[in-house]
């Protein structure tokens, strides 16, 4: 064999290597490798995961609306600490068939949030309260104290509790005692009652004013914030209502509160929506105000005005909305 016909076949056995290998699978660690400004999968799931084990009923209310049983997420409440989500069927609170419908919903591990998302999930936290809030002083205005106590007990028993580390990062003044004397006072029938209940409502928007001002003010800031706030009054609307009726007027009381203060927020920023896009405002505008018609008063009626679907319709349709908005400011940016 020549040495020319030599290095012609070795070349062209070279050349056939690097063709059969870059028709082969790449190497499993090229996927870890990613950009820094892109998130791991497994932390982008878990961010909409609940956790069983800290999780406040608001948020557990969104696995009694899944799964339609009532009073679950007391029961998964009472069954902590959990090692494992799947001991939600071991220790009996759902069983197995159920628990595949939800398992994708559920952790029990703490999600850390940083930046603008630890900022919303901060004032929608203080937003639920102010929503408890809301009813409970509509109750209060009825003579009705026996059923707005509850409305005042969950900010403190479980709200405070879950905000409680941001507060004092953000150095808010405690205000736990204020939320605990109204309480106290509204279970004694209390003459102070209104007096308390002004100083309990200004010490949660006094948190809320930590946040800076062009923040509160931001339409894609509020809008998330609102769209958390709606999210868990479709949960609470959903577990309110079974076998075509109300039958849990707490949840149905609690999701009017979230309503209304998300409408609240809206009118601070309808302004700025409008002049960026005044269809997309009409339309925020016009299914938020069909939404409120499914509370006509803080008593329920004998029957929901719609079913759980509608709402969530209503819902999902502000959600995409304001979504557009968030993509806008995306874009400019």
């Amino acid at each position: 064999m020549s040495i020319l016909r030599f290095l012609s076949l070795t070349f062209a056995a070279a050349m056939l290597s690097v063709l059969f290998s870059c028709n082969q699978t790449p190497s499993v660690t090229t996927p870890n490798v990613a950009p820094s400004n892109v998130s791991s999968p497994v932390v982008v799931a878990s961010k909409n995961r609940i956790n069983i084990n800290n999780a406040i009923l608001s948020e557990l209310d969104k696995l009694e609306a899944k799964l339609g049983i009532p009073a679950l997420s007391n029961q998964i409440q009472a069954q902590r600490p959990y090692g494992s989500p799947e001991e939600l069927v071991s220790k009996k609170v759902i069983n197995q068939a159920q628990y595949e419908q939800i398992k994708d919903m559920v952790t029990i591990e703490d999600i850390v949030l940083t930046g603008v998302a630890k900022d919303v999930d901060y004032m929608t936290k203080l937003g639920l309260m102010k929503g408890h809030l809301f009813v409970a002083k509509e109750l209060l205005d009825l003579q009705k104290p026996a059923q707005a106590e509850p409305h005042i007990g969950h900010p403190v028993e479980e709200i405070y509790v879950d905000v409680e580390d941001q507060l004092n990062e953000r150095n808010v003044p405690e205000f736990k005692t204020s939320l605990i004397s109204l309480q106290d006072l509204v279970k004694a029938k209390s003459a102070k009652i209104d007096t308390n209940f002004t100083e309990a409502v200004k010490s949660v928007d006094n948190a809320i004013a930590f946040l800076p001002d062009a923040m509160r003010s931001s339409p894609e800031f509020v809008l998330q914030v609102i769209n958390g706030l709606l999210d868990t009054a479709n949960s609470e609307y959903t577990a309110a209502i079974a076998n075509g009726k109300i039958s849990a007027a707490i949840e149905y009381q609690d999701s009017r509160g979230f309503v209304i203060y998300a409408e609240e927020l809206y009118k601070g920023i309808s302004s700025q929506v409008s002049a960026a896009s005044a269809d997309t405002d009409k339309l925020i505008a016009s299914n938020m105000s069909e939404l409120s018609k499914n509370w006509p008063s803080v008593i329920p009626p004998a029957t929901p005005v719609n079913p759980p679907a509608v709402v969530t319709q209503l819902i999902k349709t502000i959600e995409k909305e304001s979504q557009k908005v968030l993509d806008s400011n995306t874009t400019t940016n």
